[in-house]
């Protein structure tokens, strides 16, 4: 493993530390392209995800949700199943994911982060829900068993690893034979070198994200088939350049107002959201 690889998983998981403890925004929680994060549960909302989903969470898995989108909707959960989200976070998609698969059924969270497992450990306490637990480790090397879930889901998490093709191999792996995969994710397609080397725009999702067309490969070359986008969001100029200002630590990010606003308007139609289906051969 390189120490480039060290030090961004590093960075990553100091920067969601802090924003758990409400010090700073990132990813699309920061960013604009969801809602000010002053208000809190628009993030959330505006991701796709329901009033009556979100009244039947804890108020801090709603607030301390950092995703792109719903990896959840339309996922055809069913009761018995179980669920592994990978970046669990505050634990939004895995009491979601809980609920849907009932008593029967089993969500897992991964995180890497000792805050973040903290927080989603009282969320899974305060919604008193008994088939839900949260791992720590690394989504490029998951304490989970091989052929043992029907669900990966995640929400704005892969595009933060240095080793994409690894999440991709783990996937395959732990699925089980017919199981699906329901991931929500920023894409990029020519993102500008200034951007690329930004290390506070790691933790925001941009500068780690690759493009729709890598990230469709990445899953194909797992093993994965019928890999196809279902949804896309694009960014305009008004969220990239939330992006790139977002309220990361200042000593972190080379961009001053007037930069991040000609970046943005050069990133038009360059970054969006995306909902990556897929599944692993065999029968279910």
């Amino acid at each position: 493993m390189s120490d480039r690889t060290n030090l961004v998983r590093e960075q990553v998981s100091k920067d969601y530390a802090t924003a758990v403890g409400g010090e700073a925004s990132l990813c699309c929680a920061g960013s604009g392209c969801c809602g000010p994060p002053a208000q809190k549960g628009v993030v959330a909302k505006m991701a796709g995800y329901t009033d009556q989903e979100l009244a039947a969470l804890p108020p801090e898995a709603v607030v301390n949700s950092f995703g792109c989108g719903n990896p959840l909707a339309m996922a055809e959960l069913k009761p018995g199943q179980v669920v592994l989200d990978l970046g669990s976070g505050a634990g939004i998609d895995i009491l979601l994911a809980a609920r849907f698969v009932g008593p029967e059924g089993r969500a897992i969270g991964i995180d890497m982060t000792d805050e973040m497992i903290a927080k989603a450990e009282a969320n899974i306490a305060a919604a008193g829900l008994k088939n839900v637990e949260v791992r720590k480790g690394i989504i490029e090397d998951m304490p989970v068993e091989a052929g043992t879930v029907d669900w990966v889901i995640s929400n704005c998490v892969v595009n933060l690893s240095p080793e994409k093709d690894r999440v991709f191999a783990e996937i395959a792996r732990v699925l089980k034979p017919g199981g699906r995969v329901s991931i929500s994710d920023i894409v990029v397609e020519a993102l500008p070198e200034e951007l690329r080397n930004d290390p506070g725009l790691y933790s925001a999702c941009v500068a780690g994200a690759i493009s729709e067309a890598e990230y469709l490969q990445g899953l194909r070359s797992a093993g994965l088939d019928a890999v196809e986008v279902t949804e896309r969001l694009v960014y305009d100029e008004t969220q990239l350049a939330a992006f790139i200002d977002s309220e990361l630590p200042e000593s972190r990010t080379n961009f001053d107002q007037n930069s991040s606003r000609a970046l943005a308007k050069e990133m038009v139609g360059k970054v969006w959201s995306a909902k990556f289906s897929a599944r692993k051969p065999g029968d279910a």
